[in-house]
């Protein structure tokens, strides 16, 4: 018998059945949202290496238009597929398309072009586009080209019917707009945007010469790739010629590809032998006899490093650099006759660097010149005829590069610090005015961080990318001189939400005095449950070479997060920036450790941990660990084989354990020759002293790495093997330099070198 239940009871009954589940539900939403932000809380390795949490938007590319009246970008088609090619004006932000995503559409296509990169005509009537890109060691710069008549909207691929696909490199239009060059498979071309035909300008392109573009060293080491020029006024073109016959060659293995394993030959000079021959020459655009310039000595012997058209259509200025990269010659070559003459001469007790900031003035006659002969990297500005040369920059700060000069208003516009190593900001300076003034710093007080400039040919506004060491990149069009915000076009509002939801300890830049005035540049990563009162273990990373810096205060992507999440397992990571590092220290500071890459740096190391732990009394010496990629990788090495008693877990990427492995250019501009130099390079070497080993060393290299040979490492253990030293190892298969080939290998690698750390080196704090 069902009990009676009447309709009002009824009604209750179902409303009491339907609220149970909500009210339940509203005592769940507590819950949920203390779960969801204890999960927005926490950082993991997941989330740093195989989601999106913390990606970066970006901006671009954009190019700002020589005629002033504004700057380009790329934007998602309106029409869903594709990309449109913008135009802004920065005064007004106007805003115009310039190439639709329709127009670049083959015919018989359903889709668009991808936009790889693009260029414009030197006249404006050509839109050249990149596509279809392929990997040339580090970069794309190999792929197809096509190009777009903005009158007309004819739509060619470049190339003639010969090319095979993606096999064109730096496409560029002549400056009238009617013809364009390239490179394909080491041989220039020029080809006629009217009727399609293409004039081979060279026809001894091989594996061995190379025209127009470069071998691998060159473009490691001197960061050439696009190795011909059009004249200014289109009659003729420069380009290198390099002759690679007699380089070294070595044969990298690939064993997982095929059936059988085969190898990939590389023409890579070693430290201390053969370089390529290189030469520079011009020949007509219609084809014909190239000239070459009449510079004397053995061309396997010196660098051509820089060339470009001097201002004019009759002459070249080139870089000449001798094979130490201590004299740097400026040659001024006759387009007609090949004849060269000397303008001026760089020197330096130990390294030249290439100038990339040559600029023109006004009177065509005078460029500019960066040099540390007087202690700072200043600017100068040099008479072409004489050479004499006029001091723009006389106060003691470095220039570290110079990003505009506004030669209607005489201002030098430069990126520096005048504040710290560790910081990057825009000044500027009087051309011809009072040189003796102090600079201005356009960028305002109290944006502290890393600041990079893109700015436009009138002078007027800026491109700003500005990070800091816990702040993501944020992406700014500025006026100048006022350095006033117009607009933000990257932000990064998402990711700095998502990182400042994080439970995360501090950050803190601070400086180390290692004793006889030398101070240097450190930061540390501390847990969020810091406690002075106990004893920490600390993990330093290290770079310690001329190529590069570790202590910057900008936003270090996935390896500063990496720290951070370390940092939370129980650990205070540590970075120090010891002599013969880039920044704006003086020449001296970064020349100093000419002969001697990897001991005296290694000494900067261990003086300042050992300043560290009489300063702070929770570091636990007892528990000391270090890594680094590369050179860190080497430096990593050198301080655990000489430092044993202070540094007891390694864990070292791609290393070079011995300099003599390394390339010419690189190895030779700091070590000088190892011929001339025996002790410096076994001194150097983290091999030499494989007998110091007593800590845990982690060995990991990629089989496929172009750049520092798996030969180094692989000498390493059959040393340590010789030794009877124990150490581990972990190979990746064909990967490069980078590591990051194939799907999963950041995420494997970082989580190998998580559990190798906290394996080996014990986390968390301990009471005294």
């Amino acid at each position: 018998m069902k009990p009676f239940v009447s309709a009002h009871s009824a009604w209750a009954l179902r409303v009491r059945r339907s609220v149970r589940p909500l009210v339940a539900f509203l005592l769940v939403i507590p819950l949920i949202v203390t779960a969801c932000r204890a999960q927005d809380a926490d950082l993991t390795l997941e989330r740093i290496f195989s989601s999106r949490d913390f990606a970066a938007d970006g901006f671009g590319p954009a190019a700002w238009l020589e005629d002033g009246s504004g700057y380009t970008t790329v934007e998602p088609s309106s029409r869903g597929q594709g990309q449109d090619v913008v135009k802004y004006d920065p005064g007004t932000g106007e805003r115009s398309i310039l190439v639709s995503a329709a127009s670049l559409t083959p015919a018989g296509a359903s889709t668009p072009l991808e936009i790889h990169g693009y260029s414009w005509s030197p006249d404006g009537s050509k839109f050249v586009l990149f596509t279809n890109s392929r990997r040339v060691w580090r970069l794309n710069t190999r792929g197809d080209y096509w190009v777009l008549d903005l009158a007309t909207g004819r739509l060619q691929q470049l190339g003639g019917p010969g090319a095979r696909e993606a096999s064109l490199m730096f496409a560029k239009v002549s400056p009238d707009g009617t013809r364009a060059a390239y490179v394909r498979e080491n041989n220039i071309y020029v080809e006629n945007l009217a009727n399609g035909i293409v004039t081979p300008l060279t026809t001894d392109g091989s594996e061995t010469i190379i025209n127009g573009t470069f071998d691998w060293v060159y473009e490691e080491e001197f960061g050439l790739r696009d190795g011909f020029r059009w004249s200014p006024d289109g009659s003729k073109i420069a380009y290198w010629q390099l002759d690679a016959s007699g380089v070294g060659e070595f044969l990298l293995i690939n064993n997982t590809d095929s059936l059988y394993s085969f190898t990939i030959p590389l023409q890579y000079p070693k430290a201390g032998t053969t370089n390529s021959a290189n030469r520079i020459g011009v020949v007509s655009a219609s084809g014909g006899a190239t000239t070459w310039m009449q510079i004397a000595g053995d061309s396997r012997n010196y660098y051509l490093a820089r060339m470009d058209w001097a201002n004019n259509s009759d002459e070249l200025i080139i870089q000449h650099l001798n094979r130490l990269q201590n004299t740097n010659t400026v040659l001024m070559g006759t387009a007609a006759t090949g004849a060269v003459r000397l303008v001026m001469e760089d020197r330096d007790d130990a390294w030249l660097d290439t100038v990339d900031d040559i600029l023109w003035m006004p009177d065509g006659r005078t460029f500019t010149w960066l040099s540390e002969r007087l202690g700072y990297r200043q600017a100068w500005l040099v008479d072409r005829e004489t050479g004499e040369m006029t001091l723009a920059t006389p106060g003691a700060y470095d220039v570290l590069n110079v990003v505009h000069i506004d030669v209607e208003e005489g201002w030098l516009y430069f990126v520096s610090s005048l504040e710290g190593a560790t910081e990057r900001y825009l000044y500027r300076v009087r051309i011809g005015g009072d040189t003796a003034a102090e600079p201005e710093r356009l960028t305002p007080a109290g944006e502290d961080g890393w600041h990079s400039y893109q700015i436009s040919h009138d002078a007027r506004y800026s491109f700003r990318t500005w990070s800091a060491f816990g702040t993501p990149s944020r992406v700014d069009l500025v006026a100048l001189p006022s350095h006033e915000v117009v607009q933000t076009f990257v932000d990064n509002e998402r990711l700095r939400r998502t990182f400042g939801a994080l439970v995360l300890g501090g950050r803190e830049f601070f400086q180390v005095d290692i004793g006889d005035g030398v101070v240097l540049d450190a930061y540390m990563i501390t847990p969020s449950d810091f406690d002075p009162s106990k004893k920490y273990p600390l993990l330093f990373h290290v770079y310690g070479e001329p190529a590069g810096q570790t202590v910057m205060n900008r936003w270090g992507g996935r390896n500063m997060l990496w720290h951070h999440y370390l940092a939370e397992q129980g650990y205070v990571i540590m970075s120090v920036d010891p002599r013969g590092t880039p920044g704006p220290h003086g020449r001296d500071w970064r020349k100093m450790i000419y002969g001697e890459i990897g001991t005296i740096a290694s000494q900067d190391q261990a003086a300042a941990l050992d300043a560290i732990a009489r300063r702070w009394s929770w570091v636990d010496t007892s528990r000391i660990g270090i890594w680094g990629w590369s050179g860190g990788g080497s430096m990593t090495l050198n301080m655990l084989f000489r430092y044993p008693e202070k540094y007891h877990v390694g864990m070292s990427v791609a290393p070079v354990p011995d300099q003599r492995l390394y390339d010419t250019i690189y190895q030779e501009r700091y070590m000088g020759l190892p011929q001339q130099n025996v002790e410096g390079y076994t001194k150097g070497s983290p091999i030499t002293y494989a007998e110091g080993l007593k800590g845990k060393l982690l060995l990991v290299h990629g089989t496929g790495d172009d750049n520092v040979h798996y030969q180094g490492s692989e000498r390493l253990m059959n040393k340590l093997i010789a030794l009877n030293k124990p150490f581990d190892v972990m190979v990746y298969p064909n990967r490069s330099h980078g590591i990051f080939e194939g799907p999963g290998t950041t995420r494997h690698l970082f989580e190998l070198l998580t559990r190798y750390v906290t394996t080996h080196l014990e986390a968390g704090a301990r009471l005294y």
